[in-house]
């Protein structure tokens, strides 16, 4: 489950309290919540948070990712400079996000950062964050004058990419709401802003993303709204998720809106399957029975199914069968599940204190197709089977580091203990998999 938690959250630097100097506690509500959504991050233990905000560099026809390994910042323009932080950059992620990003043929990427540090709608939320947690990677992401519709597909490319590095990963939506409440607030008053604020938290206190697209450019500029386009990333990141929406806060006291927002992402029925089957046999050694409660087709189909366990984004186990020896799909996860936690032999087994690190996917394979060509296979489709003799090997498909089919039949052969320069038959799969 590489998306594991999701946040709207605002930065106003006087909510940091060298900043404030008192004035911060006229948005208590809002503090309370902050410190709430920072132990709920907390509590999932990131390996790497995605961070969006509308205060790193923006262009009108470009998305930019900030590049490199880290970054650095302070209050220093809000007259607090000893208020400092740094962070670490997950640069594999940020190189995946922007091949990704380039099939879909979105303009996104590294170029063009003139100043590399640190922006205050990155680092408000990453102060709070960072009280509770900081064994964590960044990825910050900035905004574009494109369409909605292509922050959206943004966020598409980052659950794209925690899904295939499968690791995880907590996105936080940095931005403000209208800042025009008020008619002695920073940008004046008008009628769309408290229109636009509430319109927005019923929305995002819905979770209903769908409708982010539809808010008229001019009526969120007549609002001066600040975060409307990273509330759209994020809701592409959540796209096809099931989550739980909490609204935690919401004020406005000095013209700005500030509103938080949490989304819990529920965790697919197959990948929980596995997880408590996992949970289960390594904390008392007893093999679950087939929970209800599960899709129907969980009891009623077989197939072959594969259980991969990663920890700390490194394989820490991985069983499967290629086709079904049990009665129905769920029985062959809770089968496959015990054996990559605990019978791979390339690993120790899993123990009790590693459980809560751990990120877990289930490969579900259809029918195998004998084919008479390499030709015949695409490294991102299909899975690859292949045999000599007793010797057989199976490689699943779109794997992170294997680009060619010729790597993909390499290595099935490597499993399989077949020389590189023997004949095989080949076969090939598809797979639906589940995170």
């Amino acid at each position: 489950m590489p998306i594991i938690f999701t946040c709207m959250l605002p930065h106003p630097p006087l909510i940091i309290p060298a900043v404030g100097r008192g004035e911060e506690r006229n948005i208590q509500k809002t503090i309370d919540a902050y410190h709430e959504a920072a132990r709920r991050i907390a509590a999932c233990r990131p390996e790497t948070i995605v961070l969006i905000s509308p205060h790193q560099i923006m262009y009108a026809d470009y998305f930019h990712i900030s590049p490199g390994k880290g970054a650095d910042g302070d209050f220093g323009q809000f007259r607090a400079p000893g208020e400092q932080m740094a962070v670490s950059y997950d640069t594999a992620f940020v190189e995946k996000l922007c091949v990704l990003a380039e099939e879909k043929d979105l303009p996104a990427g590294t170029l063009g950062e003139h100043d590399k540090r640190l922006d205050h709608g990155t680092m408000v939320p990453l102060y709070f964050v960072n009280q509770y947690w900081t064994e964590y990677q960044l990825v910050r992401v900035g905004l574009s004058g494109q369409p909605l519709s292509m922050h959206y597909e943004l966020g598409q490319c980052i659950q794209g990419t925690a899904n295939a590095l499968n690791r995880k990963v907590v996105i936080i939506a940095s931005g403000d709401l209208s800042h025009r409440l008020k008619e002695d607030g920073p940008y004046g008053y008008r009628e769309e802003g408290p229109a636009y604020d509430a319109r927005i938290m019923d929305v995002m206190g819905r979770a209903a993303f769908g409708e982010l697209t539809e808010f008229p450019e001019d009526f969120c500029e007549k609002a001066g709204e600040c975060g409307h386009r990273s509330f759209t990333i994020m809701a592409g990141a959540l796209d096809g998720k099931n989550v739980t929406a909490e609204k935690l806060s919401y004020e406005g006291p000095f013209g700005v809106g500030y509103g938080i927002c949490t989304y819990n992402v529920c965790e697919d029925a197959y990948v929980q399957l596995a997880r408590e089957t996992i949970e289960a046999y390594v904390r008392t050694g007893e093999k679950i029975e087939v929970p209800d409660g599960l899709p129907q087709e969980m009891y009623e189909r077989q197939a072959g199914a594969f259980v991969s366990i990663k920890e700390n984004g490194g394989l820490r186990g991985c069983i499967g069968t290629i086709q079904a020896v049990q009665a129905s799909i769920a029985e062959e996860i809770i089968n496959n599940a015990i054996s990559a936690a605990v019978r791979d032999p390339r690993f120790y087994p899993i123990e009790s204190e590693e459980l809560d690190k751990l990120t877990i996917s289930v490969d579900v394979l259809g029918e195998t197709e004998r084919i008479d060509s390499p030709d015949d296979l695409d490294v991102k489709r299909y899975g690859v089977i292949v045999t000599r003799g007793y010797k057989r090997g199976l490689l699943l498909p779109n794997l992170e580091g294997v680009d060619t089919v010729e790597e993909q039949i390499a290595i099935a052969k490597d499993k399989a203990g077949i020389s590189a320069q023997e004949e095989v038959e080949l076969e090939r799969f598809e797979v639906v998999r589940h995170y």
